[in-house]
């Protein structure tokens, strides 16, 4: 039987998924060679790996951060659901307080029209209202265009790419 372990499972992430370490750059010279002489092969690779290493961990640094803040924020924002549902729950108990107030001026099946009409009256406004503000919402046409910019300037297939590099306004040469 084989034991797998999911993103949470590693014991290289910590029960919330957040990474215990993050990878990093040594601190040592690593571009001494055992004869001295450095080439610049050898400089230009150790300096790219470095790079590379350097963008990774600080990805996951990033990534490591927002995870932990997304989830606070998770946390807190359940608290806030919760307190609207039980404030939602109890605007039924001020309707039928307001009708009972109003039940002592007016007849008791008219004062609970009247509150059943106010009740209405606000979410139909409130409908009108979001209604307005979702009518307003227009597509990302930036975002849209850059991409269509990006689609023209990328080769879509690999033929399309070889056309490119093998053309005489091609970058590369072969």
């Amino acid at each position: 039987m084989s034991i797998t372990h999911g993103k949470g499972d590693s014991p290289r992430y910590t029960g919330d998924g957040v990474p215990n370490t993050v990878s990093s750059i040594p601190l040592t010279d690593a571009d001494i060679s055992p004869s001295g002489e450095v080439t610049l092969g050898t400089l230009v690779k150790h300096a790219t790996a470095q790079v590379s290493t350097l963008v990774r961990a600080e990805v996951e640094l990033a990534k490591a951060e927002v995870t932990g803040e997304v989830k606070k924020g998770l946390q807190g924002s359940l608290f806030f659901i919760l307190a609207f549902t039980v404030l939602l729950f109890s605007s039924f108990f001020f309707f039928f307080f307001l009708a009972e107030l109003l039940d002592v001026w007016i007849a008791r099946w008219l004062a609970f029209l009247i509150v059943f009409l106010i009740m209405v009256v606000v979410t139909a406004i409130l409908g009108l209202l979001g209604y307005l503000r979702v009518r307003k919402l227009r597509a990302p046409e930036k975002t849209i265009d850059s991409l269509k910019q990006a689609r023209s300037v990328l080769p879509t297939s690999y033929s399309d790419a070889e056309a490119h590099l093998a053309s005489p306004s091609g970058r590369h040469a072969r």
